[in-house]
């Protein structure tokens, strides 16, 4: 029997969140070792529980969400994340502009696929949500990665996002609030990554999974209420982290913008969002319900607030360390430190969280991962108890305490 090899549209597509130093913990897990995970933002792992309302819900829908449904989704949820978008501002979005899909992961890959030709750029974020980048890959597009400022908060350059636009570029993504810097991006901001978007005719693919995650004084400005009718936006979000299902894989896709222009792209769409057939139907009963009940996210991340205490004793923390520096976060569950490359001149940052990982059992992500441009980054998730941090950075600054790369 011959050899079987991967496809070679393979060859670019990295996604390291789950890849070999994953691997490595479920090695030692299987050895018996007890494995701190801050690599995942999993909320249900760290004690995190889906409001009731929303299991009821789901329960009591089970048994008329045994069949297929419309390929876009089922109607009461689509209607009412159309009513979500009217309650920000957003009108230009209609029913048949919704699509459920299993996750807004699912959504990313039929929403790329359907636009992308060989060798079509699409700008993204570095750091950046490491999805898109395989994406783009996998879809036969180049991705073009503007930078994020970490000495300004890690907002996006703006001259550097313009230079890079050539005329392959065909889509811009927007991570807002920003996976893995925490950073919330303001409404002129946005605003002026849109204007070039309109400059230069490019779609908008706005990712807002975290934008009820928001700490301090933040606030989440949606990019389709700057894109208003004459720009093409893809605003993506989704039911894993506000309210704590991940693994109910309920997300939505918002089409708004010029759709008559658009419409070649659009039926893409709609023939990907075909072959899939649906998505998971009883994830999507949770949507109506989550969108117009009471919202627990909100006592999570005010003072007090156990999504807020943990961000602020991570951030406390880590700046404690010697040699380790981070930004606060505005928005998501995440932080990402930087090494001081003169203390610790990291040259592979993926064999420092080995390393890591091989003493200390935690497990974090390495910076490159997230398409980041140095090897001075990694990212933690702020998702485990003020205990468990406690102990995990400390255990952090033990290791890098002796650590020679």
């Amino acid at each position: 029997m011959s050899d079987f090899s991967q496809s070679s549209k393979l060859a670019s597509v990295r996604y390291d969140i789950r890849g070999p130093i994953l691997q490595r913990a479920q090695q030692l897990e299987a050895e018996g070792h007890r494995i701190l995970k801050l690599n995942i933002g999993n909320p249900a792992p760290f004690g995190f529980e889906a409001p009731d309302a929303i299991l009821v819900d789901m329960i009591r829908h089970l048994p008329t969400a045994q069949g297929y449904s419309d390929s876009r989704g089922i109607f009461s949820a689509r209607t009412a994340v159309v009513q979500y978008y009217q309650t920000r501002g957003i009108d230009n979005i209609h029913v048949d502009d919704v699509y459920l899909g299993n996750g807004v992961s699912e959504l990313i890959q039929m929403s790329l696929q359907a636009l992308l030709n060989d060798g079509d750029e699409v700008l993204i974020p570095t750091p950046d949500y490491p999805l898109w980048t395989a994406c783009v890959s996998l879809s036969g597009g180049r991705p073009v990665h503007y930078l994020c400022d970490e000495e300004q908060d890690w907002q996006p350059d703006l001259a550097d996002l313009e230079a890079k636009i050539t005329p392959r570029t065909r889509g811009m993504v927007i991570i807002n609030p920003n996976n893995p810097t925490g950073a919330v991006y303001p409404q002129a901001t946005v605003e002026a990554m849109v204007e070039l978007a309109r400059k230069h005719g490019l779609v908008i693919f706005s990712d807002e999974i975290y934008e009820k995650i928001l700490y301090d004084d933040a606030v989440h400005y949606n990019t389709a209420l700057a894109a208003q009718d004459d720009v093409l936006c893809l605003t993506f979000s989704g039911l894993s982290k506000a309210y704590r299902v991940c693994g109910y894989r309920s997300g939505w896709l918002a089409i708004s913008g010029p759709k008559s222009k658009a419409s070649d792209y659009l039926e893409g769409i709609n023939l990907l969002s075909n072959m899939r057939l649906c998505a998971n139907v009883p994830g999507q009963h949770a949507i109506q319900t989550a969108l117009g009940g009471y919202q627990s996210i909100n006592d999570l991340i005010l003072p007090g607030g156990r999504l807020r205490e943990q961000r602020d004793t991570a951030y406390r923390l880590l700046n404690q360390i010697p040699g380790v520096s981070t930004r606060q976060a505005k928005g998501a569950l995440y932080l990402f430190p930087k090494l001081d490359p003169e203390m610790y001149p990291i040259k592979d940052d993926e064999k420092f969280i080995l390393d890591l990982l091989q003493e200390q059992k935690i497990l974090l992500s390495h910076g490159s991962g997230f398409n980041w441009i140095n090897t001075d980054h990694f990212r933690l998730v702020t998702l485990p108890s003020v205990p468990d941090l406690e102990e995990a950075i400390g255990r952090i600054g033990e290791f890098l305490s002796h650590y020679k790369p």
